[in-house]
């Protein structure tokens, strides 16, 4: 579980660069990483999900 939780620490510091750089910058293809990076945080969060199911019924 400690895996999945560097995964999703990593994800969202590069989506939380990215989306500044399109709030504050304008950059259209800063946006575009950002909702990427949103979509690997959703799966990552999903993973998460399903390993701490686990881990808590043991």
């Amino acid at each position: 579980m400690n895996a999945i939780l560097e995964k999703v620490k990593a994800a969202y510091v590069a989506f939380e660069a990215d989306a500044a750089q399109q709030v504050e910058k304008g950059n259209k293809a800063a946006g575009t990483r950002a909702r990427k990076a949103s979509l690997e945080l959703e799966k990552l969060m999903k993973e998460f999900r399903k390993a701490s199911l686990e881990a808590s019924k043991a």
